[in-house]
């Protein structure tokens, strides 16, 4: 039996308008009574998630920033891994086109350069919101993770390639939506911070399941005993991860309906 769930929120455990289905948090809370160790592993910031762990009652450990954060059942900090000031410097002057809408997360805030109003969608249960700001104010500071919003494929695809060919080996670069790239410090991503939470809590790899849509999450589920990919995810990953099981979508409670099949039946 498994004894650890890791859910991603976007895509995965939250539903297309960006909230958590009463059925979903039911079958959470059923599951977490029977003492299975419930944690949620996302991209998004520390302030934004831990509304969402608190509306399902977890009293786990949580990540954040596609693991660059993360914080412990009463949401002290306890691992944090910034990109270096010097670093952040030369991300921040690297050049984009205007189609891009490029956002920074720095400890407890998240600035932009311009408004994004469709960004306000998804935050909308939190609460949590990005304060407008000169990224040159920024330079010479340490950045939790950048992001680059762009709905152009072809120009984010090659601005990918772009990133990873300047900043080889000094980032993790990966796709956390299909319009979304997200830049964090080598090393940091959830399946790192997931072997470290489990290793806290006494649990071994292979006795967590976890549940996820986006590239951001590939490793993650590649490391867990059992990693479902959801029916809605960026098709890149089901090529990446052919074996894994593909379950039902986050707009039919796929995660909730599968663990009450694999607890509650």
């Amino acid at each position: 039996m498994y004894k650890a769930v890791i859910c991603d929120l976007d895509g995965t455990l939250l539903n297309s308008k960006h909230t958590i289905s009463e059925y979903t948090k039911t079958i959470i809370s059923k599951v977490h009574a029977k003492g299975v160790k419930v944690f949620i592993a996302t991209g998004r910031h520390h302030r934004d998630a831990v509304a969402f762990k608190r509306m399902l009652g977890l009293d786990s450990f949580l990540i954040t920033s596609n693991g660059a954060k993360i914080h412990d059942e009463h949401d002290n900090e306890i691992f944090s891994h910034n990109i270096p000031a010097d670093l952040a410097s030369e991300i921040i002057s690297f050049p984009m086109g205007e189609e891009f809408h490029r956002s920074i997360y720095q400890n407890d805030l998240w600035f932009v350069e311009e408004e994004l109003e469709e960004a306000e969608e998804f935050h909308k249960e939190s609460g949590f919101t990005h304060t407008k700001k000169d990224f040159n104010e920024i330079s010479g500071e340490e950045v939790t993770k950048f992001f680059y919003i762009c709905n152009d494929s072809e120009k984010l695809r090659t601005f990918e390639e772009n990133v990873i060919e300047r900043f080889k080996g000094k980032l993790n670069v990966t796709l956390s939506q299909i319009n979304c790239l997200e830049l964090m410090q080598r090393g940091v991503s959830k399946g790192t911070a997931i072997k470290e939470i489990l290793a806290k809590e006494g649990i071994s790899i292979g006795e967590a399941v976890a549940f996820g849509d986006g590239l951001n999450d590939l490793d993650m589920l590649s490391t867990v005993g059992k990693g479902l990919i959801m029916g809605n995810c960026n098709y890149k990953l089901q090529e990446a991860l052919p074996d894994h099981e593909v379950i039902e979508t986050n707009d039919e409670d796929g995660v909730a309906k599968y663990l009450a099949e694999l607890f509650l039946d």
